[in-house]
């Protein structure tokens, strides 16, 4: 893939896993990448890109107060000058049957991994369209297209994100702005290795690849839709999942 010279990314979720991931594969294709998190985590998540060569802001972001994403993005464009790519990658889980969820973790899923996704969107689309150019990119979930028992929240959110994915990539298709999705399966994260050896194994079972993704094939296929090969690509959900739903 060619060089990301002189291009700014907002990667939301940057601080660990696979945003983490994403934020450093942008980064050494040459993006000026604004590694977004809440608190702390978004300078420790710049100062890692820097660390290796790279070159990165940071930008301490709750993505559910609209008016701070708001911003966030004004203040990438003043500073900067420009937004080209948006990564959004943060998401939280809050797992239980859904007879016995509570609304309010219903409602801080559905707030935090759609809602939000929505307001940066939102945000960028301006500057994005007084360029003609940009390039959106969702983390979704392979549970978004499968259902997952326990996870009617997360699932409904991440299925959202993908309706979201299509509908904006038909309205802003006239002004070279791509909007894509990628679906991660089974990814070795902090989250994954929080489980039971027997439960890990279980789930690698159900994949024909035989193996968990890792944050890096994730990045790998974002990076992919944010550059230059893939200005021919838009409305489509890639997954990365190894093969355990297709």
């Amino acid at each position: 893939m060619g060089t990301m010279e002189g291009r700014v990314a907002l990667v939301t979720g940057a601080s660990r896993g696979i945003g983490r991931a994403i934020a450093w594969g942008l980064a050494a294709r040459g993006a000026t990448v604004v590694a977004a998190a809440r608190g702390d985590h978004a300078v420790a998540a710049a100062d890692d890109i820097r660390a290796r060569g790279g070159r990165a802001e940071a930008a301490t972001l709750d993505v559910t107060d609209a008016e701070a994403v708001a911003a966030a993005v004004a203040g990438v464009v003043e500073r900067l000058g420009r937004i080209d790519i948006l990564v959004n990658n943060a998401g939280i889980a809050r797992d239980q049957l859904l007879l016995r969820m509570k609304r309010d973790d219903w409602d801080a899923v559905l707030a935090t991994n759609l809602t939000a996704a929505y307001g940066c969107i939102q945000a960028v689309l301006r500057p994005m369209i007084k360029q003609r150019s940009g390039r959106i990119i969702n983390v979704s979930s392979v549970v978004g297209q499968t259902g997952n028992a326990g996870q009617a929240n997360y699932a409904a959110s991440k299925a959202g994100l993908i309706g979201l994915t299509k509908a904006v990539a038909l309205e802003v298709a006239s002004r070279h702005i791509t909007v894509n999705a990628v679906a991660p399966g089974l990814i070795d994260t902090d989250m994954t290795r929080a489980v039971s050896a027997g439960a890990q194994q279980s789930w690698q079972d159900r994949i024909p690849l035989g193996r968990l993704g890792t944050p890096e094939d994730v990045a790998a296929a974002v990076v992919f839709l944010a550059s230059d090969e893939a200005a021919y690509i838009t409305g489509h959900v890639l997954a990365v999942n190894g093969g355990m739903y297709v």
